[in-house]
């Protein structure tokens, strides 16, 4: 068994926070810290969602954040070029044969009850895109990072539309800053020393 595969057998609970929370980012990161390997396993974080949606737009956000201090990481899914529905299975192709045993760190945003709106959660396992709008997905990642953006259980599609744009900056910023500090000490090759938020 490899240190990989040991992390996916943690009995680690999962994680959920709301971004505000004190002392949020810290526990956040050294969540992160217990789940994700120290070995040479290439990390790659496929980053889920579309620009042309607010609401969903919480993935690209985080990849196109971290993407400018990680440019020696393997980062999928950017503002500029966004990971979806119509191009989520062949990226994940191209992640199968590009890199050997990769630990990958699914990120989506998802939508959830309305005392729920602004949590993170985090965990071992897959994140399941298009769960929120009853679309059939490949599920992504061996840890997942979800962030609750919207009220789920009706008219989805028009919800994620009318998402306020300054809850998903600052998810954005929370989310990839938390994996910016949990990632620093694995450093990449062009890793600029910097925090994500202004």
């Amino acid at each position: 068994m490899n240190l990989h595969d040991k992390v996916l057998k943690k009995k680690t609970k999962p994680l959920r926070i709301h971004h505000e929370e004190n002392h949020a980012n810290s526990t956040f990161s050294s969540y992160l810290d217990s789940l994700i390997p120290n070995s040479e396993c290439p990390i790659v974080i496929v980053c889920i969602g579309t620009d042309r949606s607010t609401g969903d737009s919480l993935g690209p956000l985080v990849g196109t954040k971290l993407k400018n201090r990680f440019p020696g990481y393997n980062i999928y899914g950017t503002l500029q070029s966004p990971v979806h529905a119509v191009n989520l299975q062949e990226t994940l192709r191209n992640i199968e044969q590009k890199y050997r045993n990769p630990f990958v760190i699914g990120i989506d945003a998802c939508l959830g009850k309305l005392s729920s709106i602004g949590f993170v959660s985090a965990g071992i396992g897959p994140v399941r895109p298009g769960a929120g709008v009853h679309k059939q997905l490949p599920a992504v990642g061996d840890i997942h990072i979800t962030g609750i953006v919207n009220v789920g259980g009706f008219m989805e599609h028009i919800v994620l539309q009318n998402t306020r744009l300054h809850l998903v900056m600052t998810m954005a910023d929370f989310i990839a800053d938390g994996l910016f500090l949990s990632l620093y000490k694995r450093k990449p090759k062009g890793f600029k020393n910097e925090m994500v938020s202004s």
